[in-house]
């Protein structure tokens, strides 16, 4: 099978703060890296009450710290909303003090809404630069050249792996032509997955970095000790999703019995459109769940996402992934 990794959200859920959740995210990494998981990242989000790690690489910094051997990323950096200069500085700081434990994964949607946007003193046509500021970021994470003027300090020479992130076909042709690795982001926008990584592994060209196509696919995976118990845990994720079609958001909220007193018929069509690669259920149902997945999608590595309520549940669901998918798993 392939290695199987993690995206934290960082869940605030209700009744807490965000402190809370980024001690809970510490607790979960360092179980993650004791089970065996290979990276374990966080992804920038702003304005958003539920979510906890807007200042991302602060995050990274935070997790990294508090375990030894586990790669730490973002997954990831919303490049649009930053200057690649910026960025390498922060991500060659976290080489320097963590060599050879982080990863860079860049996205480029701004991950808020147009308002934030505006805060956060972005303009939406930056997007559109998105290509040309990876490759300036990459140039200020290569080793300094003769008389290069501006240089990242830390940052040049520590070569941080890129990946490229997408939800489209757009960042599959990027990352083919950068010679990058891939993560399709198939947890919540599961509609062009097929097809961006077809048009990534069939126009990719190999980099310094890379030399064959490497793909990595999200899934959410809620899992307990029975299936009814999962499929009940679920339903925070279900309600998140729909909250978000209503344009409401906010934190995380408990459990409940019967997700359709929820939501409308027409809310549960959408969002279990959008939550379609999703494996519920009893270790016997992960132990087939995964490896179906992954010969889908042919992936290199799966990334897995689960936002449970509960933080020991969620604890638990990701022991039943290690325990049952330990040839699947590798932390190097």
């Amino acid at each position: 099978m392939v290695p199987v990794s993690i995206l934290d959200l960082v869940p605030v859920v209700l009744g807490e703060t965000p402190r809370e959740a980024l001690r809970k995210s510490l607790d979960l990494a360092q179980h993650a890296e004791k089970f065996g998981y290979k990276r374990y990242w966080v992804a920038e989000h702003h304005n958003m009450t539920g979510i906890g790690s807007a200042a991302t690489s602060v995050v990274i910094a935070y997790l990294a710290g508090g375990t030894s051997t586990i790669r730490v990323g973002s997954g990831g950096v919303m490049l649009p909303n930053h200057s690649p200069l910026v960025i390498a500085e922060q991500f060659g700081t976290l080489e320097s003090i963590y060599p050879g434990r982080i990863d860079l994964g860049l996205g480029r949607a701004p991950g808020t809404d147009a308002r934030t946007l505006r805060a956060l003193r972005r303009d939406p046509a930056r997007a559109d630069d998105f290509p040309q500021d990876v490759l300036e970021l990459q140039q200020l994470l290569a080793p300094a050249e003769s008389g290069q003027a501006v240089r990242a300090v830390p940052g040049a020479g520590t070569e941080v792996p890129l990946w490229i992130l997408g939800s489209s076909t757009f960042g599959a042709k990027l990352a083919a032509e950068l010679g990058l690795p891939y993560a399709f982001a198939s947890h919540f926008a599961p509609d062009a997955l097929v097809a961006a990584l077809e048009i990534y592994r069939r126009q990719f060209k190999p980099s310094k970095q890379l030399d064959q196509p490497y793909a990595m696919v999200g899934v959410n995976v809620v899992a307990a000790d029975t299936d009814d118990e999962a499929r009940r845990l679920f339903t925070t994720v279900q309600q998140s999703f729909t909250n978000l079609l209503r344009g409401a958001g906010g934190k995380l909220q408990a459990p409940i019995d019967n997700i359709d007193e929820y939501w409308s018929p027409a809310e549960k069509l959408y969002a279990s459109q959008m939550l379609k690669y999703s494996i519920v259920g009893s270790a016997e149902t992960v132990r087939k769940g995964l490896p179906d997945f992954a010969a889908l999608t042919k992936a290199d590595e799966l990334m897995i996402v689960t936002s449970i309520y509960d933080h020991s549940a969620r604890v638990r669901s990701y022991q039943i992934v290690a325990e049952n998918a330990k040839d699947q798993i590798v932390n190097d």
